[in-house]
């Protein structure tokens, strides 16, 4: 069953079309972002503030957020615990 991860604001995403969580700093997240925003499959889910998580999506989507990719494993180890019980 598909669930949903909050990655900022309000904001969701599912969790069975994730395919990596990376840190924005290095040279390839750079280069996928801009190739994302040249292709327009970039969704930003920062609401203006700094992006700390790139998350890669199955369907060669990229969503930019402010939480740390850190508090978004988590978030994703919480639902996964929750679906098995």
């Amino acid at each position: 069953m598909a669930a949903l991860m909050n990655v900022g604001f309000g904001n969701v995403v599912n969790t069975e079309k994730i395919v990596a969580i990376l840190l924005p700093d290095s040279a390839p997240a750079k280069r996928m972002i801009q190739r994302a925003k040249e292709t327009e499959n970039i969704i930003d889910a920062t609401q203006g503030r700094r992006t700390r998580a790139v998350i890669v999506m199955e369907n060669r989507y990229v969503v930019l957020s402010a939480l740390q990719p850190d508090t978004l494993t988590g978030r994703f180890h919480e639902l996964y615990k929750a679906a098995e019980e």
